[in-house]
């Protein structure tokens, strides 16, 4: 899959990164995690301490995936509402669901002290605005519940809102507890402290072919080498459906600008991460070093030529949506790319388990929260091979079933 094109900033911002070998032998061991990305390292930061015999197969260079092209803005709310997915799923699922992408930004925020790396997490408000009056109603619908479950968050009216910024809206949902990273510092930091646990890393090491027996599973490498795993954790990003199709997942392209760096963030509040409500949308944050960075204007084309051909006018387009909320401030592309984003058609990721892939697990953390995701998918199926599937796991398994009844729910933060 041609996933992405264009210029990647995040890794310039780590011009040394560690280097791992290519694998010139056979192995044997307990998991083998296909992908060095985020996902994978995520896997293999919760393996890490379970004295299991772990191997990562990365088969370009570490973090050089969508992880490059990831904006990494770190929130719990995501494309759909929440009050849609109950019509879908039911109260208590997605109460408990905002647990775990709670509890996911805490385990980021905890790793960072944990790693020798820093990946410069920083806690974020994000401001998620009405684009059109009518959308108020769903706004604050949506407000509505997440105060009825605790959630730290403030429904803002329009003097408000242009109180604290130099743009007005009708209204907006304030989330207080968000957060941003560097994707690619991340990727790097957990796969440095799983390294340091006895994880086996290999990079320029290309996955050729499976085959599943009755009691491991034998993966061949290009270079003709073979690893006979126990379990194999598939966290290869979007092209995991490569391997294994899944019904549930779609595909849109998606466009990306960052900034070089400004000298002033005067009407922008405390530099929040800032989204919408429109479809598509477009999404802004911040760096460390005051870039900024202006992603979204999906598109529907499916070809990677297609997608790549509209880079220029996407880009200025991002520009263009900066500036209607921040005229008084220049800003000037600095590097822009074009990527495939994958998203699933019922809103939650997915924990792919199929009977053509015994002693498989496919990570399909899609959406435009797969960071989070990913630490939710990463930590369940840590206990899975450990300990057993936990309950969590039925959430988001391939095989779960719609849920229409809406039951009382407790608080997602309890």
């Amino acid at each position: 899959m041609d996933i992405q094109s264009g210029t990647y900033y995040w890794p310039t911002t780590m011009p040394s990164p560690p280097i791992y070998p290519q694998l010139t032998e056979d192995l044997n061991c307990d998991v083998l995690i296909i992908g060095g990305g985020s996902s994978g390292a995520q896997c293999a930061y919760y393996l890490a301490s379970h004295h299991l015999d772990v191997v990562v197969v990365e088969k370009n260079l570490i973090g050089s995936g969508s992880t490059a092209a990831n904006t990494a803005l770190i929130q719990y709310a995501g494309e759909k509402m929440f009050t849609d997915l109950i019509n879908s799923f039911g109260e208590d699922p997605i109460v408990r669901h905002i647990h775990l992408c709670n509890q996911a930004i805490n385990d980021i925020e905890e790793a960072q002290t944990i790693c020798s790396t820093p990946f410069e997490f920083r806690r974020k408000k994000s401001l998620y605005f009405a684009s059109t009056d009518d959308d108020l109603i769903k706004l604050k619908q949506e407000a509505d519940f997440l105060l009825k479950h605790d959630c730290p968050i403030a429904m803002w009216d329009e003097a408000t809102i242009s109180s604290h910024y130099s743009f007005s809206k009708a209204g907006a949902i304030l989330f207080e507890q968000d957060g941003e990273i560097n994707p690619f510092k991340f990727t790097h930091a957990l796969l440095e402290y799983a390294h340091t646990k006895g994880v086996s890393i290999y990079e320029n090491t290309s996955v050729n072919g499976m085959t599943c027996q009755h009691d491991q599973v034998n993966v061949r490498t290009r270079t003709g080498h073979n690893i006979h795993a126990k379990r194999v954790i598939i966290a290869s990003g979007y092209e995991g459906t490569d391997i294994r199709k899944e019904p549930n997942t779609s595909f849109v392209s998606t466009y990306t600008v960052t900034t070089k760096p400004l000298h002033r963030f005067n009407g922008w509040y405390e530099r929040s991460l800032i989204w919408e409500t429109a479809r598509p949308y477009t999404y802004i944050r911040t760096t460390t070093d005051n870039r900024v960075i202006i992603g979204g204007l999906d598109d529907p084309t499916n070809y990677p030529e297609a997608r790549d051909s509209k880079l220029i006018n996407k880009r200025n387009k991002l520009i263009k949506e900066f500036n209607k909320l921040f005229p008084h401030l220049h800003v000037e592309a600095d590097f822009a790319s074009s990527a495939f984003y994958g998203g699933t058609r019922d809103g939650l990721p997915i924990i792919g388990e199929y009977s053509d892939y015994p002693h498989c697990y496919f990570l399909f953390a899609f959406g435009d929260n797969g960071t989070v995701y990913s630490m939710i998918l990463a930590k369940l199926l840590a206990e899975t091979i450990v300990n057993g599937p936990p309950s969590d796991s039925k959430l988001y398994h391939s095989s779960r079933p719609l849920i229409t009844k809406n039951k009382k729910a407790s608080s997602p933060l309890s």
